[in-house]
């Protein structure tokens, strides 16, 4: 583990590790035996500062824990709410599973495409939503569900939209 309070830069692409995030990197790490197990949380911690995860941030989490940046890259590829490209303020996520698809999913993915203008991987203009795919976000019961930010809801229609979007500014 690195003594030295500088910040870490990667491989020529100008991404510095901000000092207090590799504290929280290495903190994390000193509550695992193997310094992968620390990796998604690294990850975490850098998209929570960044909005994502950018390439010279792999480098920089490597080297913090110790381990290979293809380690880090597999999990960071891997995981799908770590995002690997910029994302709007706000990230939703309408579930795709069968479930889902079955009660749902295909009206309200379009009403939410047409009211917002893009479509799956893609950012509004104003930088203000992105939306994804997900293939399950564990809320079967309440199918169609879709997630903003860390918000789930369930049982959504198109009708909804409007006013659940304006919670998101």
């Amino acid at each position: 583990m690195r003594e030295n309070l500088e910040p870490l830069a990667s491989d020529g692409d100008g991404f510095v590790l901000d000092p207090q995030d590799r504290r929280a990197i290495e903190q994390e790490r000193r509550h695992y035996e193997q310094p992968q197990a620390a990796c998604i949380e690294a990850l975490k911690i850098v998209q929570r500062r960044h909005g994502w995860v950018p390439d010279g941030a792999i480098v920089a989490i490597a080297e913090t824990l110790g381990i290979g940046p293809a380690s880090v890259e597999g999990v960071a590829t891997f995981y799908s709410l770590i995002f690997r490209q910029p994302v709007g303020r706000h990230v939703i996520l309408i579930c795709d599973s069968s479930v889902c698809f079955l009660t749902g999913f295909e009206p309200l993915h379009a009403a939410l495409a047409g009211q917002l203008g893009i479509d799956f991987g893609q950012t509004t203009d104003d930088g203000r939503f992105t939306l994804l795919p997900a293939c399950c976000l564990g809320a079967c019961d309440g199918a169609p569900a879709l997630m903003i930010d860390d918000d789930t809801y369930a049982t959504v229609a198109a009708e909804d939209l409007a006013t659940l979007l304006e919670a998101y500014p």
